[in-house]
């Protein structure tokens, strides 16, 4: 931390636990408070204090940065650029399939809502923006973790918990990267009541012009208005989708 004059130690502290969780992911409190040489005591007022705030989420072992933050970020231009360019597509597959489509980032090992379109049927799946979900339990999160480097993948995944959501669920690294691999093949990604029983999901990748997955974007719908045929006409209107978003992009 900073130790230059005029720095307010309260707040560098602060920003050094939003710099640490950043680079190297959720930490347990010990790790935390050795890696910025705090005191125990100190680090768990500052470490209750900003999970209070919002600004942190604390797991059973450890602390990750919280939903505060993705609210903030929300301001920033890139997040808003991807937000308008974008909601356009999301709004005409809506029309198209008329099942919840959703527009999510990759942070870490969970996927993170820019934006949601909802069903117009009374039954559908509802969510809020800025929410986070496992990456490997969900269409979108498994389309996202794919356009990672398999090297890249595997490190991020490797001693990360994969938590059984449902008897579906991927729950092994080695699994979810098979998983990974045929997602990669097939060009979308596909969530069998792993998430939530009850509900099903179809994701694709948006990519930029070098050919790297800048957003995933997904439709989900309730089990019992899934079939392969709807399935089938879900990943044409998908296919459309991803085309047109990727050529906004590309226009920026």
């Amino acid at each position: 931390m900073s130790e230059q004059p005029g720095v307010v130690k309260s707040a560098d502290r602060v920003l050094a636990v939003f710099d640490l969780l950043a680079d190297r992911g959720p930490l347990s409190f010990t790790d935390i408070s050795a890696a910025l040489a705090l005191p125990k005591s100190s680090t768990h007022n500052l470490l209750n204090t900003m999970c209070a705030r919002g600004y942190l989420e604390r797991g059973q072992k450890e602390f990750r940065l919280g939903i505060r933050i993705w609210q903030l970020a929300q301001h920033c231009t890139e997040v808003e650029h991807l937000r308008h360019a974008l909601r356009p597509v999301m709004e005409k597959l809506c029309a198209a399939t008329t099942e919840t489509v959703q527009l999510a980032i990759l942070d870490g090992t969970n996927a993170v809502y820019l934006d949601i379109v909802e069903s117009p049927h009374p039954v559908k799946l509802t969510s809020n923006v800025g929410a986070r979900l496992s990456a490997h339990a969900s269409a979108v999160g498994k389309v996202l973790l794919a356009g990672l480097d398999p090297a890249e993948a595997r490190r991020r995944l490797t001693g990360v918990p994969l938590e059984r959501l449902t008897e579906h669920t991927i729950t092994t690294v080695d699994g979810l990267l098979t998983e990974l691999a045929l997602t990669r093949e097939r060009g979308y990604g596909v969530d069998g009541e792993e998430f939530t029983i009850g509900l099903r999901c179809l994701a694709m990748p948006v990519r930029d012009w070098t050919g790297r997955t800048v957003v995933g974007l997904s439709v989900s719908m309730p089990t019992p208005r899934y079939s392969a045929q709807i399935a089938e006409a879900a990943l044409d209107e998908l296919r459309a989708a991803v085309a047109e978003a990727a050529t906004r992009l590309g226009a920026r």
